[in-house]
Parts: C-alpha cells; sequence; structure tokens
C-alpha cells in the first residue's frame, strides 16, 4: 500500500474555516454497510443510529497553529506539523 492511494482532490473552498452554529448542525454521513448505502444528515440524528451498549467517544483536541520545517541528515526535507488536546 503507498499513501499515494488515499491522495483526492479536495477543492479549498470545502474545507471549513470556522465551525458551524449551531455545533450539532455540522455534517453527519452514514454508511450502512448491510446494505451498502451513504446518507447525508446532521449530527443532532446521530441519536437515531446509537443503540444500548454503543460507545460514543468524543474527541476534543484541537489544531495549533505551529508548523516547523527540517531538513534530514539524508537531504530530505521534512515538515513537522503539532497538535494539540
Amino acid at each position: 500500500m503507498k499513501t499515494a492511494d488515499f491522495d483526492y482532490i479536495l477543492p479549498p473552498e470545502l474545507i471549513a474555516q470556522t465551525p458551524v452554529e449551531p455545533r450539532d448542525h455540522s455534517r453527519l454521513m452514514v454508511l450502512d454497510r448491510a446494505v451498502q448505502s451513504i446518507a447525508h444528515r446532521h449530527f443532532f440524528n446521530i441519536v437515531d443510529y446509537l443503540k444500548p451498549g454503543d460507545v460514543l467517544v468524543f474527541n476534543d483536541s484541537r489544531v495549533v497553529p505551529a508548523r516547523f520545517y527540517g531538513q534530514k541528515d539524508t537531504g530530505a526535507r521534512v515538515r513537522f506539523c503539532f497538535f494539540s488536546a
């Protein structure tokens, strides 16, 4: 497997710059593997898909606007991006 297998075109205008308000109106893509379908909902609909015993994990990490560039001994250029929780 190559990282190029995961490349795709994502136009900059489709990248959210600020969170939607109210937050629970963010988009939710629902994949139904049983019938191989995709549905587009809102996050407030997530309760329609949870069953007793399911676990919902909340990730409240945020991206820190920090990016560093460097160079390896081999001459290869590297970029470091840091995230904060």
